[in-house]
């Protein structure tokens, strides 16, 4: 009975008998035997044969998207097998945007290789969203307000990112500290938005309203590793992520400003296909990169 509806969702799939054998190798007699014997088990009529046209009914139609279902339900019980029985290897292609490669990657990966000696890790870097179909790649990093909603990727969320303000200790001598976002307007601001040189940032605290400040920015480059290097060099008091400016705060290269308020950077999550046909080795990094990046 269950292999009949996984002949039934090939047959849809490719679009006739003829084209499901070519693909399957499934002898076209026996999908048709199996489908007719899945319409009489059910009692309708789940697709409209005749010698010059191929259709699938309304019912069947419905049924079609029930049977992809428990395909890839049965398909992701074989692949958490083969997770645990086969040794990951080959090449792994993911997405990563450019700031979590710079200042994530290198500290996590070592581990990940020493680990999993036959895999092999392609990274395309990049703060674009990566077609991952087209482009042919397994997984994909990404940063967002909202997670993706595409019912054909599979989303696992990592964690909530905040962005902080930073400055050096030798600006803030010069210049002074910031006792109100307000008092943003009266400082050099380095704004990672190349848009207009009059902008407005909207900070948040657990315990006040919303607070935008209109801003004239100095410097406007779309790259978080220059704005954070600027800072470093005493040019100004930038907005970044809290998880990029780790050693920064560490060797007090960085100093908070304002630190009651905030700015949300987005939800880290990582997204790939669908849970059917994933192999060992993408299995195991998606699992890797969920543990360390949090």
């Amino acid at each position: 009975m269950l292999d009949d509806f996984y002949y039934f969702a090939m047959v849809v799939e490719h679009g006739g008998f003829s084209a499901a054998e070519r693909a399957t190798d499934i002898p076209k007699s026996k999908l048709s035997r199996r489908v007719y014997a899945l319409e009489e088990h059910l009692g309708v009529r789940l697709i409209q044969r005749n010698s010059r046209q191929f259709s699938v009914t309304d019912i069947g139609q419905n049924i079609y998207r029930h049977a992809q279902a428990m395909n890839n339900a049965a398909q992701a019980a074989h692949d958490m097998v083969n997770h645990f029985s086969v040794e990951p290897r080959g090449i792994v292609r993911i997405g990563v945007p450019v700031a979590t490669a710079q200042n994530r990657f290198a500290q996590i990966l070592p581990a990940f290789l020493k680990q999993y000696p036959e895999v092999k890790i392609q990274m395309v870097v990049s703060n674009r969203r990566i077609d991952i179909v087209n482009e042919n790649v397994d997984l994909a990093l990404r940063v967002r307000a909202h997670i993706d909603d595409d019912p054909n990727l599979v989303v696992r969320e990592i964690r909530q990112e905040v962005q902080h303000l930073f400055a050096s200790q030798a600006y803030l001598n010069q210049y002074g500290t910031p006792k109100t976002p307000q008092s943003l307007t009266e400082h050099r601001f380095l704004s990672m938005s190349e848009d207009f040189t009059e902008q407005t940032l909207t900070l948040s605290h657990e315990h006040h309203s919303n607070v935008k400040v209109p801003l004239k920015p100095t410097i406007m480059a779309s790259d978080l590793n220059l704005l954070k290097e600027l800072a470093c060099q005493n040019q100004g008091i930038t907005l970044l992520p809290d998880t990029i400016v780790c050693d920064e705060i560490s060797t007090q290269q960085l100093r908070y400003v304002l630190p009651e308020w905030n700015v949300p950077h987005g939800i880290l999550h990582l997204v790939y296909p669908s849970r059917r046909g994933i192999l060992p080795a993408v299995r195991v990094l998606i699992d890797y990169l969920v543990q360390h990046l949090k």
